[in-house]
C-alpha cells in the first residue's frame, strides 16, 4: 500500500500543482487512496519533496530531481538573508541588498521565470528589474516581499 501511495503521490506532483499537504490528501482520496494528514507529512519526508515557486508567486510541491528544486532553497536563503528593501517606480522594481550580495540576489530573481519580469541588473548591493506591464511593479513588488518572509 505504502509504494503504491508513494507512486501515486510522485504522479499528482508532477502532473498538477498541489500547494498544500490537504490538496495533496484530496487528490489521493479522488484517486481511491485514503490518507490522514500525517501520512501525508511523512510520505513528503520520505519522498524528499520540496516547495519551489510558482510563475504567479505561489509554491508547489516538486520532486527533488526538478530543476531549481534543491537550488531554489539556496537561493531563497541567500534573498531572505541579503535583501535590505524593495521599492519600484514605473516599470521597474529596485531591490537594495547587503554590499557584495546583489549577483546572488539577482539569480534567484531570475530563477523564478516570472512572466512580467522582462531582465535585472544586478551592481554590488542594488538590483534592478525591469517589469512589463509597468502596472504589474507593484504587484511584483509585493511578491517578492512575500519571499522574504
Amino acid at each position: 500500500m505504502k509504494a503504491r501511495r508513494q507512486a501515486k503521490i510522485l504522479e499528482v506532483v508532477k502532473t498538477r500543482v498541489i500547494e498544500t499537504q490537504e490538496e495533496l490528501a484530496a487528490a489521493l482520496a479522488a484517486e481511491g487512496i485514503p490518507v490522514t494528514q500525517a501520512t501525508i507529512s511523512r510520505d513528503i519526508k520520505e519522498l524528499q519533496l520540496n516547495k519551489v515557486p510558482t510563475p504567479d508567486g505561489r509554491y508547489r510541491y516538486a520532486l527533488p530531481e526538478e530543476p531549481g528544486a534543491g537550488a531554489w532553497d539556496k537561493r531563497r536563503r541567500i534573498f531572505r538573508e541579503a535583501v535590505l528593501t524593495i521599492d519600484h517606480s514605473g516599470n521597474l522594481v529596485v531591490i537594495k541588498s547587503l554590499p557584495g550580495t546583489a549577483q546572488g540576489v539577482a539569480a534567484a530573481i531570475d530563477h523564478l521565470g516570472w512572466p512580467e519580469m522582462i531582465g535585472s541588473v544586478a551592481g554590488d548591493d542594488t538590483v534592478i528589474v525591469v517589469v512589463k506591464p509597468a502596472e504589474a511593479a507593484g504587484e511584483i513588488e509585493e511578491r517578492l516581499k512575500g519571499l522574504m518572509r
